[in-house]
């Protein structure tokens, strides 16, 4: 029973990550790989030099990933709270304004990925203030802020469950 119900979540999550659009799904892809290590972006994701410069931007402000997987808060004291978010949101800050990311759905799918599902309670408020900054567009920050459904910012909890599907590069499907 526990196999189906895993089966069941990891089809619930390609679903999810098949209602995004062709550019979030690349950005995604890409994002795992620079984020998690799993591939050279360069040779897999750079078409121009533009591209290059966007991934190597990525991978310096990725260089975060690592303290924040460590410092996710858990009994939320302030100052774990301070430290935390501030690092989350200069992350957070730098994807959104590639403007790749268009909603809040995106964005967590990306996260949770990213940092693991003890993130989850604090995505809301760490997508909420990259959002909000004044380095992304009126007409983007206004678009992202409404992706946020109710139900997500006032959410009571949030599943401990780790993700299962980690979309990956398809040779034939990034070509197309």
């Amino acid at each position: 029973m526990a196999i189906a119900g895993t089966a069941s979540m990891t089809i619930n999550e390609m679903r999810e990550f098949a209602s995004f659009s062709a550019a979030e799904q690349r950005y995604i892809k890409r994002s795992l790989d620079i984020g998690l290590g799993r591939q050279d972006a360069f040779k897999l994701w750079a078409r121009s030099e533009g591209e290059n410069a966007a991934i190597r931007s990525q991978y310096v402000a990725y260089q975060e990933l690592k303290a924040l997987r460590a410092t996710i808060p858990h009994d939320a004291t302030i100052a774990q709270v301070e430290g935390f978010i501030g690092k989350l949101v200069r992350v957070a800050a730098f994807d959104l304004s590639q403007e790749r990311i268009g909603s809040f759905s995106a964005f967590r799918f990306l996260y949770e990925r990213l940092l693991g599902a003890d993130v989850r309670p604090w995505l809301p408020s760490g997508f909420c203030a990259a959002a909000a900054l004044p380095q992304i567009r009126p007409e983007q920050r206004k678009v992202l802020l409404q992706s946020l459904s109710e139900a997500a910012a006032t959410a009571p909890g949030w599943s401990d469950r780790a993700p299962s599907f980690y979309p990956e590069y398809i040779e034939a499907a990034e070509a197309a």
